[in-house]
């Protein structure tokens, strides 16, 4: 496992991470997840990503209790939450000071520890005045609950006025975003990553395998496999995003052309999707789940892969008709 500097914040993240929707949409039992925590921890993952609205409390629950229950100590791991949704049947919602407040502690309380490595607001509020949320979370890092913050699928405009207050009113600054990107889906690339090195934020990119899209396993014509994320009615859901549906036969087709270039290079297709999104700078970590554990291993294979330009370009050339950009 290699590791890189989370933007210019205090955190070292392995380059894969481990993200927690899966193990619980998916409906993972829970000493399955938490074996798939701990074979994690093992393969020299150090960044757990989860969310209060996930499973309504649960996912930080079960994340709280697989890392207590692993030989490894506090300070060997980072744990990332996020806040803005509902949790659960709540009817409230959003980032003003009351409910970073309550969220958090909340949420500290469910995985059972004194303090997050990275607090995330999961989305943007267009209801609370952005210096609100950001004093909130400043008071958060200063009470020692919270080490550093992140936002998640903020418009570029408000990463950029987050930064820019941060800095104005000597605030804790704003350490990193997490977007969705991949080999499919590259809006980042626009003007996200320029904004983030512009004001020293990292990315945890999500979905960099579009969804279990880019492994290979689901084939053109052919129902899912059985126990994929596509054949469970739950998660199926997730895999259309903006009227881009990552099953189209149009796409699998593209995406199946991109074996033999993995083939080429001895590697699986996993290796090759995630080293794809690994070799932007701006990208400090890849966010993968698992339903099993030895998934994991084949995930943590893709960190420290360079990938060729030749190669680059092949990918670039079978995947243009069906890259969202």
């Amino acid at each position: 496992m290699q590791y890189r500097r989370l933007g210019q914040g205090p955190l070292t993240v392995s380059e894969i991470s481990f993200g927690t929707w899966l193990t619980v949409a998916g409906g993972v039992e829970r000493a399955q997840a938490i074996a798939c925590v701990h074979a994690a921890l093992d393969q020299g993952i150090n960044l757990f990503d989860t969310a209060n609205q996930y499973g309504a409390g649960e996912a930080e629950r079960v994340l709280g209790e697989a890392l207590r229950t692993a030989p490894q100590s506090r300070d060997k791991y980072l744990i990332a939450t996020k806040v803005f949704n509902p949790v659960g049947d709540e009817p409230d919602r959003g980032l003003s000071a009351g409910q970073i407040a309550k969220q958090l502690d909340r949420s500290l309380a469910r995985l059972g520890t004194d303090y997050l490595d990275l607090y995330q607001c999961h989305r943007y509020d267009r209801e609370t005045p952005l210096e609100e949320t950001l004093e909130a979370l400043d008071r958060a890092v200063k009470s020692g609950k919270v080490r550093s913050i992140g936002l998640s699928e903020w418009p570029v405009d408000r990463i950029v006025a987050a930064a820019e207050l941060t800095s104005a009113h000597g605030w804790t600054p704003i350490t990193s975003s997490q977007p969705q990107y991949s080999m499919l889906w590259r809006k980042p690339e626009v003007a996200v990553f320029a904004a983030c090195v512009n004001h020293g934020l990292g990315n945890i990119v999500y979905s960099p395998l579009a969804q279990g899209v880019l492994t290979g396993k689901y084939k053109p014509g052919q129902l899912p496999p059985e126990g994929s994320r596509a054949a469970n009615p739950e998660m199926n859901i997730t895999m259309e995003t903006n009227g881009r549906h990552f099953r189209s036969d149009f796409l699998l087709a593209a995406v199946a052309q991109l074996k033999p270039i993995a083939d080429d290079l001895g590697l699986t297709m996993t290796q090759l999707a995630l080293a794809w999104v690994l070799r932007r700078p701006e990208v400090s970590s890849a966010i993968v789940g698992a339903s099993r554990p030895e998934q994991i291993a084949a995930s943590v294979a893709g960190s420290g892969i360079s990938l060729p330009y030749e190669a680059i370009v092949r990918i670039d050339k079978v995947l243009n008709p069906v890259v969202l950009r």
